[in-house]
């Protein structure tokens, strides 16, 4: 399979994108009430008005692709938090305690972390690159 391994970090690039767009949904669900109504009103003061805060510009940050090291590993731990905070209490199993998703972008995150954003990202423009484009 060597033949894959030139494709290895645009194909990073885009498990980034994704989990990112997919995480931002979660931020305007609980701030915005889109697409669809968080349980209770938004209190940017709250866990929960933390949560969205994170969510929706750590996604953001994830997506673009700007400082994804420290923004992923702080998504990480932020989502171990939400699985034993919210989820583990009630099974050991994530399928039955309904914390799979929880556990995925925990380690999704942690992996981007140490991985890094891939070819297609801020991150990665050469610098004088993102002045121009300013």
């Amino acid at each position: 399979m060597d033949f894959l391994a030139p494709h290895a970090s645009r194909v990073l690039s885009l498990l980034r994108v994704i989990a990112g767009l997919m995480f931002v949904q979660h931020g305007t669900q609980k701030i915005f009430g889109f697409p669809q109504a968080a349980n209770g009103l938004f209190e940017l003061m709250s866990q929960m008005g933390v949560g969205g805060v994170l969510e929706l510009v750590g996604g953001m940050l994830i997506v673009v692709g700007l400082f994804t090291r420290p923004v992923a590993f702080v998504l990480s731990g932020m989502m171990a938090v939400a699985y034993f905070q919210f989820h583990a209490g009630s099974s050991l199993y994530p399928l039955v305690n309904g914390g799979e998703l929880a556990a995925l972008y925990c380690f999704v995150f942690l992996y981007l972390s140490f991985a890094g954003p891939g070819a297609w990202a801020l991150d990665t423009m050469p610098k004088g690159r993102r002045r121009r484009s300013r």
